[in-house]
């Protein structure tokens, strides 16, 4: 004779009966990475990381620009404005036949003049840099207000060779180099200060693990 099976209580198992153990808890895991101090599994809610503020808010504070990038490409740019400078004067006064910064007779390269301008432009290049780092770190739109400053010297250095009484093709001659040399400084240096900029991170959205977060130890074995 079989007796029939005893009704379950609709309301679940009671806590306060004696022996009762909580669905979900192992008294050796009580302390475990994974288990809270009750033996329960950490849900989402408890797990380190875990944002419990409202939506992401929007990036805070000053951008972070990194130095060393910006002035790595400062020194490749006065190297290359150099070099501009060193090739406009050879083809002006070899290929043109232009006696600029120094009489014909001095060849190719010129005089220590030729040398003078080459180191200024290589320096005007490394102003220029320390000017953009500056910009970067204390206004807004810092490359909009570089390439403004740049552009405007650019005009100026073009313009002041035509105030000499040097002759026309000289003139011509110093006032294209100028304006390549500019280019160059504020082409290159415009890149490498949008490339030197780092945005401040932002928070979280609602209910999402902080970035690089690992769950998996916390997940049920």
């Amino acid at each position: 004779m079989t007796t029939a099976p005893m009704p379950q209580d609709p309301r679940g198992p009671r806590a306060d009966r004696p022996g009762y153990d909580p669905p979900g808890y192992d008294e050796r895991r009580y302390g475990s990475p994974g288990y809270d101090q009750r033996g329960y599994y950490r849900t989402g809610y408890d797990r380190p990381g875990y944002d419990q503020g409202g939506p992401s808010r929007p990036p805070t504070g000053r951008l972070h620009v990194a130095a060393g990038q910006l002035w790595g490409g400062g020194v490749a740019t006065a190297i290359v404005a150099a070099l501009v400078a060193l090739v406009g004067v050879v083809v002006a006064r070899w290929l043109a036949a232009i006696p600029l910064l120094a009489p014909m007779r001095d060849g190719a390269y010129g005089d220590v003049h030729t040398t003078s301008l080459v180191l200024l432009v290589a320096a005007a290049a490394l102003i220029a840099t320390a000017l953009l780092h500056l910009l970067l770190l204390s206004t807004p739109r810092p490359t909009l207000f570089f390439g403004w400053i740049i552009a405007l010297a650019t005009v100026l250095a073009v313009v002041v060779p035509f105030t000499t009484a040097a002759p026309l093709a000289q003139k011509a001659a110093t006032a294209v180099v100028f304006l390549v040399i500019g280019v160059a400084i504020g082409t290159l240096l415009t890149g490498v200060g949008a490339r030197s900029v780092r945005l401040p991170a932002t928070a979280p959205p609602h209910g999402a693990p902080a970035p690089g977060y690992d769950d998996s130890e916390y997940r049920p074995r």
